[in-house]
């Protein structure tokens, strides 16, 4: 196979051969990628810690009992942990929901306050949500304000110009994505996360995301917590150098991805954004409606149907990504910095992404 032959080649543009031919590939050619519900060959199954977070916390979480989740590993990358859509039915919605009307408010930071005046990014969802559920499937109709959020941060807002967060800016994370971070970590064998620093993605089927290495958070011996949305991804995961060819695998809705250890530190990026592979509109797992009864104290509310109306119109050309991080180890503080404005404000709206039309594919931040 050709994704194959570039494997083997190996040298300087290793990942970066890779990337451009899933980025150019035909949704029929990838044979080449792992599929996690249908694990072999370099896939061996990942053992988590059950008694690490109760069946009572999960469910609050929206989750299933971490005993029924299934977790993957991949041969060569120790600390990657892989986990097949563990949420209950209907809880995705409420992550979507939030990643598009409650997120991207004030005070948390979006690509779309770079070039536009506070009192015009206040209300994303009420000045789109009419305007994407009228939608239709021209390409020519302008695009909402939600259709144009590229990204959103949350907690340590990190500062595009240094690469580095700060003590100076620094927002309320939301509690609701601090425990479902939180339980889902402990799951694989790290209690005691703090989730402190959070980025959203939006992508549309002309994204990708560049080459990178995630490394600006003070503490490493913490993981990264990648949770998928919507439509598909193709997701490549190299080595400690760019010149190491990178494992490619598919990303669903639902599905969680955990790098820790030696995998914390690895490149990665997502060349593609593919459509659902079951061929409906939305992945039937978004179909799935929210049980009536919440156990207590869940931290999942229900979405009425006139929002998710709007949430299911945006997804079927789009995939929201959320990748959580603890920035500070217990006790340890940011060093003293000097001629920094601590703003975390990106040079470019499209810092993040990079579409169709870009020419060269930069490491950036996920």
């Amino acid at each position: 196979m050709a994704a194959a032959a570039l494997t083997r080649e190996g040298g300087e543009d290793a990942f970066r051969r890779l990337f451009r031919f899933y980025r150019q590939r035909d949704a029929s050619d990838l044979r080449g990628v792992v599929d996690f519900s249908a694990p072999g060959g370099q896939v061996f199954r990942s053992q988590l810690s059950i008694s690490s977070v109760s069946d009572q916390d999960a469910y609050r979480a929206g989750l299933q009992p971490v005993s029924q989740w299934k977790a993957y590993g991949l041969s060569g990358y120790p600390g990657f942990i892989f986990i097949p859509n563990p949420f209950l039915p209907g809880c995705q919605r409420h992550w979507v929901k939030q990643c598009l009307k409650l997120y991207p408010e004030k005070p948390n930071v979006c690509n779309l306050d770079l070039h536009m005046a506070p009192e015009k990014t206040t209300d994303l969802w009420g000045q789109s949500k009419e305007q994407l559920r009228r939608k239709g499937s021209s390409k020519w109709e302008p695009r909402s304000l939600l259709e144009k959020l590229r990204w959103v941060t949350l907690g340590y807002h990190y500062n595009w110009d240094t690469k580095k967060y700060s003590a100076n800016h620094h927002t309320p994370f939301p509690s609701d994505l601090a425990f479902l971070s939180e339980q889902v970590a402990a799951a694989c064998g790290f209690r005691g996360f703090q989730a402190q620093a959070g980025i959203l993605n939006y992508y549309h089927f002309d994204s990708s995301l560049g080459i990178h290495v995630d490394e600006s958070e003070l503490d490493h011996s913490r993981p990264l917590l990648s949770f998928s949305f919507g439509q598909s991804s193709i997701f490549l995961l190299g080595g400690l150098k760019r010149e190491e060819a990178p494992t490619a695998m598919f990303m669903h809705s639902g599905d969680i991805m955990v790098m820790s250890g030696f995998s914390r530190l690895l490149y990665h990026a997502v060349p593609r954004v593919l459509p659902n592979p079951e061929g409906t509109a939305l992945p039937s797992c978004l179909d799935q409606a929210l049980s009536a009864d919440l156990p207590v104290g869940s931290v999942i509310e229900h979405s009425s149907d006139e929002d998710w109306q709007v949430c299911a119109k945006y997804l079927q050309s789009s995939r929201i990504n959320m990748t959580i991080r603890q920035v500070l180890a217990e006790g340890q503080k940011f060093p003293e910095e000097s001629g920094t404005n601590g703003k975390g404000q990106a040079p470019s709206e499209d810092s993040y992404h990079e579409n169709s039309k870009a020419k060269r594919h930069k490491p950036n931040t996920v």
